[in-house]
């Protein structure tokens, strides 16, 4: 895909969907925080359930604390992993009162020391709560790059880094919500709903589906 093409590619994606947002459910920098660290290997509608009951108990790293982890798990067992989660979670509250005064930092190294936080959570912090020009590559984000030519490559890490060189400064705020979105409900894993797709002309995909193979 060429800067052209790129450049087309996301006026289309912005044109549909001018104020992206995540479908995680928050209020806070922290429940954001919260709703990422519990996403992994999970839907976004299974992590809302839950945090809908956990938020309106506790929403702050202390009130977290407090709940211990046999109370914190039984608010989010209906999510995959949660016992790691519940763990992760309660080390990353104990770290973020004793050491950030109970508030989410926004520097990258301060994230990413937390527990159960890598780079993908930290990139969806810094972009969501705090407007940076982040790329967190999920499966959703690797698909659409790769199969589109907007960048390519076999890990999360090298198609991040063709991203962030690669898209105009001026959709880079909102890119990362686009691209999870287009994969998520049009440029799917198994039947990529390719008639349907706007961008479908800047694509680069050579298996596109015609509306029968729905």
């Amino acid at each position: 895909m060429n800067k052209a093409q790129i450049d087309t590619f996301f006026t289309t994606l912005q044109a549909a969907n001018p104020t992206p947002v995540t479908e995680l459910e928050y209020t806070s920098v922290f429940e954001l925080l919260t709703a990422v660290l519990l996403s992994a290997q999970a839907t976004d509608v299974g992590v809302n359930k839950a945090t809908r009951k956990l938020f309106a108990r506790a929403n702050t790293p202390q009130a977290i604390l407090n709940l211990g982890l046999s109370g914190l798990e039984s608010y989010i067992r209906t999510i995959g992993l949660y016992h790691s989660k519940a763990r992760h979670l309660l080390q990353t509250c104990s770290m973020l009162v004793e050491l950030h005064g109970g508030q989410v930092p926004r520097s990258r190294e301060a994230l990413e020391a937390l527990p159960g936080v890598g780079r993908k959570t930290a990139n969806v912090v810094l972009n969501v709560a705090f407007g940076e020009p982040t790329m967190a590559v999920d499966t959703h984000i690797l698909r659409v790059s790769n199969r589109t030519g907007l960048a390519t490559g076999k890990t999360p890490l090298i198609v991040e880094q063709q991203l962030l060189k690669r898209i105009p400064a001026l959709y880079m705020v909102d890119a990362h919500h686009w691209l999870i979105l287009h994969g998520r409900y049009v440029c799917q894993a198994r039947k990529p709903l390719c008639w349907q797709c706007g961008v479908n002309p800047y694509c680069n995909f050579g298996e596109k589906t015609p509306r029968q193979n729905q």
